[in-house]
């Protein structure tokens, strides 16, 4: 990675409508010294990887509170896959249950986030992900 700051898009997937949360996280990735990229409300699969090419972005921040996960997120980890993006670390925050966990590690996202994580957590769990790059 070059001397620029960290570049996240904060994206988030499917039909869901809430993004306080989204937005809580991509002010306090920029308060952590961060480029963040906020795509917005109801974002495809496709519109989040051609988003995350285009911006050339460094880490992926998804915010799921629908219940879609298992159906977004493999998508999305497919279409990283098909243009080369596996490297970039993609990180879930929303209502994930526990079991799902094991799956959505396998499938290669790097970090789940529930309710109640800190934002220092989730900002430590981003950079330490970069600098490992």
């Amino acid at each position: 990675m070059s001397s620029r700051p960290p570049r996240v898009l904060i994206a988030k997937p499917g039909l869901d409508g809430h993004d306080r949360g989204a937005k809580v996280i991509a002010r306090a990735l920029r308060d952590a010294g961060m480029e963040v990229i906020y795509t917005g409300l109801r974002q495809t699969p496709e519109m989040i990887v051609s988003a995350a090419l285009q911006e050339d972005v460094d880490a992926i921040g998804l915010s799921i509170l629908s219940g879609a996960h298992m159906t977004l997120l493999p998508r999305i980890m497919s279409l990283l896959a098909e243009n080369e993006m596996s490297d970039i670390p993609v990180f879930v925050g929303g209502i994930i249950p526990q079991e799902d966990l094991v799956e959505l590690t396998a499938m290669g996202v790097t970090a789940v986030f529930g309710p109640g994580a800190s934002i220092s957590e989730i900002a430590a769990v981003i950079e330490g992900s970069l600098a490992r790059e």
